[in-house]
């Protein structure tokens, strides 16, 4: 196991589902009568799969079940798959948060985790205080911390709020400080768990540059857990998809995120918006349908090149009230690679809902190559992320047809991505179209 840093064999977690204290003493007296005969424990058998969306005959589910696999020293390994998948309560019993149901792990070296945003800081602390604080759980001596502490606040960007508590420091703020503690204490393995997204775009590609450094140049061990596929491509030789609680890939990274493509375009095309439990926000309001439609207004089953397109996106509000927002559809690449994002504040404008809704975002040319793109919904109160109500993502496969975009006769190979679209939007009532 000299070139190995973490060996995980068997490892399940089993939770039980209800209220915390409902009808558990019976269950723990009965695991106790049959530990002390050396029986296995009798609810790791009646487990079923943590299936969120549907229903079961069961109290306990595995979110974790069997899982095997080693990661090398020195490698970056990149966790993805759907909410629920398991993934979090992978790193949470890898950082001895949580223990295993049964199965086992061994890890060689130091290991840091950003699990949540804020993890292990105290609020009324300050933040010079909560680096002394972060790296003495870390393992650190007071001298060593001393000697990196002008390094951590230099990358994590806090100079100015140093010695003012965390409890008045923004998300974004209280990750870089987090993340800059993690990195710049030097643990043989560092665990990421989707935190990252906290920050803004300029911090995240500082951030990604520091994993790589640590990971190439001092050959440190990185789990990364994402949804962003492009960090995680960017980021990751080798990949596992998780998916009810199992390994469903294990590989390559682009072939792990062509195949969590793949998995995501099936689960999708069976559900409805309306029942996609995998969200986020709110939920005051919510996306209900989508659709696509020409400029006449009659559905379309597919957007093609140099052409107009209409995005159809149905919403309601919870009470059958009325509410403001603003919304967006993001459009990327099957790799997750994002290209661009049409968005209601972007023109500085929210709309108002008044219990069922059709905003339509209208694009006048279709400027992207020919292929299968992934659509991602956003909608929120106020500004961009401070009251989110609802975010879906692939929440629509996009095909785009036809290669001949400037009519010359030669078929585009590429296109500059990330790019601002031309787009315009309207709402209208909520009535069924043909």
């Amino acid at each position: 196991m000299s070139d190995i840093a973490i060996q995980i064999e068997n490892l399940s977690k089993q939770y039980r589902l209800g209220l915390v204290g409902t009808g558990t003493l019976s269950h723990d007296l009965n695991r106790w009568w049959h530990m002390i005969r050396g029986k296995e424990d009798p609810y790791l058998k009646i487990g079923e799969k943590n299936t969120r969306d549907q229903s079961g005959a069961s109290d306990y589910v595995w979110a974790l079940k069997n899982i095997d696999f080693t990661v090398k020293k020195g490698e970056v390994l990149g966790i993805i798959g759907g909410n629920g998948a398991g993934k979090s309560t992978l790193l949470k019993i890898l950082s001895q948060v949580t223990g295993p149901s049964t199965g086992s792990f061994k890890a060689q070296g130091r290991m840091a985790s950003l699990l949540e945003v804020g993890t292990g800081f105290h609020a009324e602390l300050t933040g010079r205080e909560n680096i002394y604080l972060n790296g003495t759980i870390l393992g650190m001596t007071k001298a060593e911390i001393t000697a990196k502490f002008d390094e951590i606040v230099a990358f994590s960007g806090v100079e100015r709020y140093v010695n003012t508590p965390v409890k008045r420091y923004s998300s974004g703020m209280k990750v870089r400080l987090a993340f800059a503690v993690a990195a710049h204490l030097e643990p043989e393995i560092l665990i990421v768990d989707e935190v990252l997204a906290v920050g803004d775009v300029a911090f995240q590609g500082k951030a990604i540059g520091k994993i790589q450094q640590v990971s190439h140049d001092h050959g440190r061990t990185v789990l990364f857990v994402s949804h962003d596929m492009e960090s995680v491509s960017r980021l990751c030789t080798r990949t596992i998809i998780l998916r009810d609680g199992q390994i469903a890939f294990d590989g390559p990274t682009d072939e792990a995120i062509a195949e969590y493509s793949r998995q995501m375009f099936e689960r999708t095309a069976s559900a409805s918006i309306a029942d996609r439990t995998d969200r986020a926000g709110r939920g005051q309001v919510r996306f209900q349908n989508l659709w696509l439609e020409n400029m006449e207004g009659h559905n379309i089953p597919v957007a093609t090149v140099g052409h107009p397109l209409r995005i159809c996106v149905e919403v309601a509000t919870a009470d059958q009230g009325e509410a403001a927002v603003s919304a967006a559809v993001g459009i990327k690449r099957e790799n997750g690679e994002e290209i661009t994002m049409m968005s209601i504040w972007s023109k500085g404008q929210r709309i108002t809902i008044d219990d069922r809704a059709v905003i339509v975002f209208e694009i006048p040319k279709i400027s992207m190559i020919e292929g299968e793109y992934i659509l991602d919904l956003f909608m929120e109160n106020g500004n961009m992320g401070n009251d989110i109500q609802d975010h879906l993502h692939n929440a629509f496969s996009l095909k785009v047809v036809g290669k001949d975009f400037y009519k010359s006769g030669q078929v585009v190979k590429s296109f500059k991505y990330k790019q601002y679209i031309d787009f315009d939007f309207f709402v209208r009532s909520a009535k069924k179209t043909d």
